[in-house]
């Protein structure tokens, strides 16, 4: 049992690893012992982050646009030049528009959709091998996507692609779920209020509020987070498969 929640050794590429809720799980996951490869758009801050992280244990930088199909396979590319598996997978990269209806136009949906959607299935296809090379039904490789509680309850702010995109990351994590067992789990975490570049704005004008509001009174802390994002990484975690986790202090289900 001592083991059991060990992901010491594994190998994991983290998407958006640079800042808020990737970099929780990345730095989680270097802590306990992973060989970590953070992912994210802008190279300087990437490679600053995984610098920082490398103090700690092992973190490689590996820029890339996951917006784009082309961008996916640039980073499973990279990722099978230094790799021949791949223990778990973090699909985390997103990003989010607000806007009144009157004016949520095209870009507002093109550009959330074709990363927190298009680019959650494009890279998990193209790094599937790695994944197969890795999973068995006893052992299985991980795919772990995040989502949010915008997609489970309908979210107080005008951010209709934001939602309508997590939704259908908590699907999609569905229908891999089924598709890859048994080598492959599939799993999504669907956060709430965490404290992010994406939720500082929010946090800062109702972040005690929001916190006043929730079952648990507080904000994510990174552990809870780590937390979350080990477990299902590990042993503990390897009979979970096409589970939509909400790790939001109960404010989606019991608030």
């Amino acid at each position: 049992m001592s083991d059991l929640f060990s992901i010491a050794g594994k190998t994991a590429v983290v998407t958006g690893g640079s800042r808020g809720i990737g970099r929780m799980i990345a730095a989680g996951y270097v802590e306990a012992g992973a060989k970590v490869y953070i992912s994210s758009r802008k190279a300087e801050v990437c490679d600053e982050v995984a610098a920082e992280l490398s103090k700690i244990g092992e973190c490689v930088s590996l820029p890339a646009d996951l917006s784009t199909e082309s961008g996916c396979r640039q980073l499973a590319e990279s990722v099978s030049e230094r790799e021949s598996s791949l223990d778990i997978l973090v699909n985390n990269a997103g990003a989010t528009w607000g806007a009144p209806l009157e004016s949520f136009d095209e870009a507002a949906w093109d550009r959330v959709l074709d990363l927190n959607v298009k680019g959650v299935f494009f890279l998990t296809k193209f790094l599937l091998p790695l994944l197969q090379a890795s999973g068995s039904a006893e052992e299985p490789a991980r795919v772990i996507n995040v989502g949010s509680i915008d997609g489970i309850q309908v979210p107080a702010l005008e951010t209709y692609s934001y939602s309508s995109s997590k939704a259908a990351v908590h699907q999609l994590t569905r229908h891999l779920a089924k598709r890859l067992a048994p080598a492959i789990t599939v799993n999504a975490i669907a956060p709430g209020p965490f404290e992010s570049k994406m939720m500082a704005a929010t946090l800062e004008a109702f972040g005690e509020q929001i916190a006043a509001g929730a079952p648990l009174k507080r904000i994510g802390r990174p552990d809870d987070m780590a937390g979350t994002a080990i477990f299902l990484a590990s042993r503990a975690g390897a009979y979970l498969t096409g589970a939509v986790i909400p790790v939001d202090g109960g404010i989606a289900t019991v608030g």
